[in-house]
């Protein structure tokens, strides 16, 4: 994580996002605007939450590990979304782990401003009142909804949201090999079906498996596939 000591930058990402209101004068001062690189965690899950983070550019992925270390990914987020408002509101550790997964820009605010300075202002406490409930009615309607689909949907809907970020048309990712046992528990699948699903996609022409890493070469073949993604 690298703080970006730059108020007009701040400042033009509040205008982009059309959240300049959100944030009283008191508050102002305390903001602050971070970069993460591609892979690093922005929270994970059990920590202690202390700051809220808003994100402005970039995408993250976010997924939830059990008590057994099983881990199952929930959803990717792409600007405008937020991160700690639920820990925020209900004074709870990190729900859920949160990673860069091309790099990002968010603006930060630790919690005890906002309880100093934006506990009674209403456009902030109706911005998060409404991302709120946007992620609760997301999360209830695809959670179980996602895990009914064949896992070559799933994994053509991951390689999507792992391999291209709409905000970033120079952002390529790909998918290390040396992941897929994390990849299969996330999609919630076995690693041995995720590797027949694999050879699948290979001899369709849809990727290549090569040194170490996955590449997507049929991007349009995956939508097809996917339908919508999924994940986002």
């Amino acid at each position: 994580m690298e703080e970006i000591h730059d108020p007009e930058l701040l400042q033009s990402y509040l205008q982009a996002h059309h959240i300049e209101a959100v944030f009283n004068a008191p508050l102002m001062p305390h903001l602050s605007l971070y970069r993460f690189d591609q892979g690093e965690l922005i929270c994970s899950q059990g920590e202690p939450a202390q700051v809220l983070y808003v994100l402005v550019k970039g995408k993250l992925k976010t997924y939830t590990t059990s008590a057994e270390g099983k881990t199952l990914i929930l959803s990717f987020k792409t600007p405008l979304e937020v991160i700690g408002d639920i820990e925020y509101v209900h004074g709870t550790n990190i729900i859920n782990t949160v990673e860069a997964v091309s790099a990002v820009w968010m603006i930060g605010v630790h919690h005890r401003c906002l309880k100093q300075y934006g506990r009674d202002h209403a456009p902030l406490l109706q911005f998060l009142l409404e991302i709120i409930t946007d992620k609760f009615y997301r999360k209830s309607t695809s959670l179980s909804f996602n895990l009914m689909y064949p896992v070559e949907v799933r994994l053509a809907s991951y390689l999507l949201s792992v391999s291209f970020d709409e905000s970033d048309a120079l952002f390529k990712g790909q998918l290390s090999t040396f992941s897929l046992v994390d990849a299969a528990n996330l999609i919630g699948t076995s690693y041995r079906h995720l590797n027949r699903v694999i050879r699948k996609f290979c001899a369709e022409g849809l990727i290549e498996r090569n040194k170490g890493f996955i590449l997507v070469k049929d991007r349009e073949g995956l939508n097809v596939l996917a339908s919508r993604n999924i994940y986002e």
